[in-house]
């Protein structure tokens, strides 16, 4: 089983991990104290990770990851696809190996797990409340260091990525405009710097042309009730693609997507998810 994410690099995200756990460069740190104290060298375990809860499933080929990192010759199945919806109760995976080592691995494994199927269930949650109407975006309120990982969540979960970061497409906001002077200002200011991609956040209609007529080339309809959205996207008029955000939730997100808008996104996706309830139980062999 491969795992591979552009731009991410899961042997140092894992090495990383595995060593703050282990507190390698610190004073008496870089082992488990515990696992090497209790458990025999040659002791091996088996084990099944299973979720307590209906939960979207990802991050199992990182959690492989870790257990394969100390443990190389560890056996692993993987039971569940990333993106299946489970019920509670069901196996996610199955392994067995060096007792020590799977122990050591297992709480950054079960972590990595737990938060990004957490991510995942939620984006479902969303996806689901928007009944076919535009498409779920994400956005940069990520962790620092996992915007890869969390993001890889909210597409498992049926979500779109939107830009993965501050270079690979010009957002213009309202601090922004304020230094620029105008929406119209900031959006030529990026045109003529050669941006090919162009996002402009509009809190007013009366905003919108202005942005359209200096070459913005997706609007962000910002906190915007459905009426507002509506008259918005009127005005567009299939111009540019159509983004509301801001102020939405699990009761708002319903509306909203049936304006017309051909996406919603969503902060808390990544922000405000919840760990999805996941375990691990070993059993010596």
């Amino acid at each position: 089983m491969t795992f591979s994410l552009p731009g991410f690099d899961l042997a140092t995200f894992v090495r990383a991990t595995l060593d703050e756990d282990l507190g390698i460069g610190l004073q008496g740190g870089g082992h488990d104290v515990t696992s090497e104290s209790v458990i025999p060298a040659e002791a091996r375990f088996s084990g099944v990770m299973d979720s307590r809860d209906a939960i979207t499933v990802a991050g199992l080929p990182i959690a492989a990851a870790f257990f394969r990192e100390l443990d190389p010759t560890c056996q692993i199945e993987v039971l569940v696809n990333e993106g299946a919806k489970v019920t509670p109760g069901t196996d996610l995976m199955r392994l067995s190996g060096n007792a020590r080592a799977l122990l050591t691995a297992e709480r950054s494994a079960l972590n990595t797990v737990q938060h990004l199927s957490g991510i995942a269930t939620m984006t479902a949650t969303y996806v689901a409340a928007m009944n076919g109407h535009a498409t779920l975006l994400d956005t940069r309120k990520t962790i620092p260091g996992l915007r890869h990982l969390e993001k890889y969540a909210t597409r498992m979960g049926g979500a779109q990525n939107h830009r993965m970061g501050l270079w690979d497409a010009a957002m213009i906001k309202d601090n922004h405009v304020a230094v620029a002077g105008s929406v119209g200002e900031a959006v030529a200011r990026a045109v003529r710097a050669g941006v090919k991609a162009i996002i402009c956040e509009v809190d007013r209609i009366d905003q919108i042309e202005p942005a359209l007529s200096a070459g913005a080339t997706h609007l962000l309809l910002d906190n915007m009730n459905p009426d507002l959205l509506r008259q918005g996207v009127a005005l567009v008029a299939g111009r540019v693609p159509c983004e509301a955000s801001g102020g939405v939730n699990l009761d708002t997100i319903g509306p909203i997507a049936a304006t017309g808008v051909d996406y919603v996104s969503v902060g808390r996706l990544t922000q405000s998810a919840p760990a999805a309830d996941i375990g691990l139980d070993f059993q010596p062999l």
